[in-house]
């Protein structure tokens, strides 16, 4: 991917699951300890990737299926919520190259921002304990704001908080959620291949994609023409 297919960035807002952070073991292992709370037989690590990207509330009505009656969402949530709080670093962590075009990004002078449909609690408690958090200046999740992505109420309060404008702003993902969040709130879009939902680029393509965000990093800068970081 070439630099000119950027614009200038002054904003580099991500998601986090997928996109930053391999979260796919934690996760899969809360879940399916919810699904056995329930009495419900465990589901397949491929199946249980297919339902993430859309908060938790969404996570486990898909993983109870047409259990997902009476009390039991609610129920289920309550446990999972719980569970995954207290394991959601057990397995988890960054991908190669995040924390490095993050240190990139920032020493630089470009603005990041972290949205995400998992819950604040998690986020929050995942950035710090990743050491992450010093380097955003804004991370929201998914029960931050009435509505969740693809709306683009998050990623909209972001660029006014921050006082960027869509055009010199890029959203970051690894699902077609992330990209339909971009086009919704009229921002570039980035798609980054490793994630959880690659194959949702197929219906929602982004405007330009990466196996890897080192490169990524380096295009935004290069772009804007700076290097390395800023003292």
């Amino acid at each position: 991917m070439s630099a000119p297919a950027l614009p200038p960035i002054d904003l580099a807002v991500f998601d986090l699951d997928g996109t930053l952070i391999d979260s796919e073991r934690d996760l899969v292992l809360s879940v399916n300890a919810t699904l056995l709370h329930m009495g419900l037989p465990e589901l397949p690590l491929d199946t249980i990737r297919t339902y993430v990207g859309n908060g938790a509330p969404v996570l486990m009505q898909r993983a109870l299926g047409v259990h997902a009656s009476g009390g039991n969402l609610e129920r289920a949530l309550a446990f999972f919520l719980e569970h995954y709080f207290e394991h959601m670093l057990d397995n988890t962590a960054l991908y190669d190259g995040a924390r490095e075009s993050l240190d990139l990004l920032h020493g630089a002078g470009v603005r990041l921002a972290l949205l995400t449909n998992k819950p604040d609690r998690n986020t929050k408690g995942i950035l710090a304990g990743l050491g992450l958090a010093p380097l955003f200046d804004r991370a929201y999740g998914g029960n931050t704001f009435p509505l969740r992505k693809p709306d683009p109420m998050g990623l909209t309060a972001i660029m006014n908080e921050l006082g960027v404008p869509a055009a010199r702003t890029i959203m970051v993902g690894d699902s077609a959620v992330d990209i339909r969040t971009a086009r919704n709130a009229g921002v570039f879009s980035a798609g980054l291949t490793w994630g959880f939902q690659p194959e949702g680029f197929a219906a929602e393509p982004p405007d330009v994609v990466y196996g890897a965000l080192l490169p990524l990093a380096h295009d935004i800068l290069t772009v804007r023409g700076l290097t390395g970081r800023r003292d």
